[in-house]
């Protein structure tokens, strides 16, 4: 069953966010989809401030079984929600909402989708690791957590707003050793993180010459790790690899965050090869 197959019985799925037409979470869940069989359908929504709690609304009124919430909305969502999984109550955000029957209920896949992408494809082993982590917002509170909850020995957060990094880093604490750091002080926190991860949207399509540091402050065998999936390899991971790091990019924390909402919503396993492949190909497509 594909999105041409639409009819009165299709259950409806989509993505709230602001901006959303570079989404490929359409592509991605609909392809989940078919590859299992269901009579559903996925689309983007643009989600303007100021209308968020009308679109949650819509949720219910429109019978919605499931919806994704991505930038700016992760935070402000959670007030619009009838019940919020422990988890996602620790991580201060969002991203998947599961409609049973009417009760709107907010889980984070975030974090579990990052780090089991993390492990699978670098190997990295994070109990005792310290983690430099650049970037305060709602991406990084789930990551922060799931760090947190492996055993990373410490979390340097980074922002350069610093009041960010200080009211992450003090929610983080209750989970882990967690301190707020200034981007003035990147070279040497650097210099002792043995995984830097990239929390922020620098580097993304199209502002894709940007990099949240300089690759010279990265130690060799450092792993390199970034959020940003668009392009598939950033100028930051980029760079850090060719300083002898190792390389993660974000696709796979987004397919599996994907995943994760699709076992959610369906109660099924997630078809995660056919996801990362369409993803994959719709990037060939747009850059060939």
């Amino acid at each position: 069953m594909g999105i041409d197959k639409l009819d009165s019985h299709t259950v409806m799925y989509g993505v709230f966010g602001d901006p959303i037409r570079h989404s490929k979470s359409p592509i991605m869940l609909n392809r989940a989809f078919a590859a299992s069989g269901l009579n559903a359908a996925y689309a983007a929504f643009h989600i303007l401030p100021g209308t968020l709690k009308e679109a949650v609304a819509g949720i219910r009124a429109l019978g919605f079984r499931g919806v994704n919430v991505t930038i700016p909305h992760k935070v402000e969502v959670m007030s619009y929600l009838d019940e919020i999984d422990e988890g996602a109550q620790a991580i201060g955000a969002v991203n998947t909402i599961v409609n049973e029957g009417g009760k709107l209920i907010g889980y984070n896949t975030d974090g579990i989708g990052y780090v089991r992408s993390l492990k699978e494809e670098t190997g990295i082993r994070l109990k005792g690791k310290k983690v430099l982590m650049i970037g305060a917002g709602g991406a990084a509170r789930g990551v922060g957590y799931a760090l947190a909850r492996e055993g990373a020995a410490h979390l340097f957060i980074a922002n350069r707003t610093k009041a960010k990094a200080d009211e992450l880093a003090a929610s983080m604490s209750a989970f882990a050793s967690a301190s707020s750091h200034g981007t003035d002080e990147l070279q040497q926190l650097a210099a002792e993180a043995d995984l830097i991860v990239n929390n922020t949207s620098l580097g993304m399509h199209p502002d894709v010459d940007s990099t949240p540091m300089p690759a010279e402050w990265i130690r060799p065998g450092t792993v390199a790790s970034d959020l940003v999936y668009n392009p598939l390899v950033t100028r930051f991971l980029r760079e850090a690899q060719a300083r002898g790091a190792i390389a993660h990019s974000g696709l796979g924390m987004f397919v599996y965050q994907g995943a994760y909402a699709f076992e959610y919503w369906t109660g099924l396993p997630a078809p995660v090869a056919a996801m990362r492949e369409v993803v994959e190909r719709s990037f060939n497509e747009t850059t060939n």
